[in-house]
């Protein structure tokens, strides 16, 4: 058969794959955020109760993943082994142990995300599919396909988890042969999430900001901040988990000890205003109620939280530190705060994941793609401007 005819054949085969996959993977999606969202609730209505616990909770996190987890304790980290060739072997343990713990970790006032473990989840369950099929590099195609449905079901945005995956393994290179079954998983991860009541993000903005020499300086001043914003939070995860680990190696203590420090910091920063997600910081970002400083110590309280060894993921809480940060420049330039937080929201996202497309198409499914220009300009400055880190460590650099 004519190598070419083989290789569209096999597109196709892994593409039909791809819809029951994403279907799957929405589903578990819709079952992980929603029961995070009922965790986020019960929370904030019971802080006091909840938050001094942080630090017990932490070891119950890391002795589990001791006892039952092997490898599945790389998280994040084993994707991108088996992306490179290095490993064949993702646990499907993995998946019930990352969900069980973000649960907790968001519970007891932990401050994480959640698009890691979406994303774990997807890529964990395609690829054990995948390694299993007699198409070459099917293993890989599957494991960026199942990533970006892990990331639409969750976020429901299709095009943005799509570009998500096939650029995130090494920068500046997209992993093209996985174009269409991600496309085909994303979207149907997107549309089943939707289905079982999981809902978009989205805010239509209204405002209209025309083009010019002014803006158009501001807009490249936001990209650098943007930048720097997430470049520092990347290197000072990495840079915080290697001394965590050097000071204070035995990983019960020192989750015991920082999930301590964390909770005691977050009762006294306007009961657990730092906790959890950062979506109150998103929302009071288009709405009101934004103070000068929210982006810092969310800046703070995320890197310490996941440094500590405490589990979920980056990007929402890097949403909601570029959102506030935006309202501040925003505040500080003369623009509609708005506006600039949306900027934000999507730039440091791109910069601390060292992705290029992504963040901007995102901002685009988010917030209206009438503002793609805005973010094609501030998205890639951040994307040139945050010293080459990545809060995913095996990320191939450019």
């Amino acid at each position: 058969m004519n190598e070419r005819i083989r290789a569209y054949r096999d597109t196709l085969l892994l593409s039909l794959i791809a819809l029951p996959l994403g279907l799957a993977i929405g589903a578990m999606d819709a079952l992980f955020g929603r029961v995070l969202l009922s965790v986020t609730a019960f929370r904030m209505a019971h802080v006091y109760s909840l938050l001094p616990f942080l630090g017990l909770v932490g070891v119950g996190i890391v002795w589990g993943y001791q006892k039952v987890g092997g490898t599945s304790g790389k998280g994040m980290t084993l994707l991108f082994e088996a992306g490179h060739g290095d490993t064949q072997d993702i646990p499907l343990r993995l998946i019930p142990l990352v969900m069980v713990s973000t649960w907790l970790t968001h519970l007891f006032g932990g401050s994480a995300g959640r698009e890691g473990v979406a994303v774990q989840i997807g890529g964990t369950l395609a690829h054990s599919i995948g390694k299993r099929l007699p198409i070459p590099n099917a293993g890989k195609q599957l494991l960026l396909t199942g990533m970006a449905a892990g990331f639409a079901g969750l976020f429901r945005t299709p095009i943005a988890a799509t570009f998500f995956a096939l650029e995130v393994l090494t920068a500046g290179v997209l992993e093209y042969s996985a174009l269409l079954p991600a496309l085909v998983a994303s979207f149907s991860a997107s549309a089943c999430s939707g289905l079982l009541g999981l809902e978009k993000f989205t805010v239509a903005l209204t405002d209209q900001v025309a083009f010019s020499a002014p803006l158009v300086g501001k807009l490249l001043l936001f990209g650098l901040v943007f930048g720097m914003a997430g470049g520092l939070f990347a290197f000072a995860l990495h840079k915080l988990k290697a001394l965590f680990a050097q000071y204070l190696p035995n990983p019960l203590l020192r989750i015991f000890l920082f999930g301590v420090l964390v909770s005691g910091f977050s009762l006294l920063c306007w009961e657990g205003r730092y906790s959890g997600l950062g979506t109150n910081l998103i929302a009071m970002s288009f709405d009101s109620g934004i103070f000068s400083w929210d982006f810092a110590l969310k800046w703070i309280f995320t890197v310490v939280t996941l440094a500590a060894g405490f589990q979920g993921g980056e990007v929402t809480p890097l949403f909601s530190i570029g959102a506030s940060l935006g309202v501040l420049l925003g505040t500080l330039c003369g623009l509609p705060t708005a506006f600039v937080a949306a900027l934000g929201y999507a730039a440091v996202f791109g910069s601390a994941s060292n992705t290029l497309l992504a963040p901007m198409l995102i901002g685009g499914e988010v917030f209206g793609f009438a503002y793609l220009p805005y973010f094609f300009v501030v998205c890639a400055v951040a994307y040139l401007c945050n010293g080459g880190s990545c809060i995913y460590p095996l990320q191939k650099g450019r």
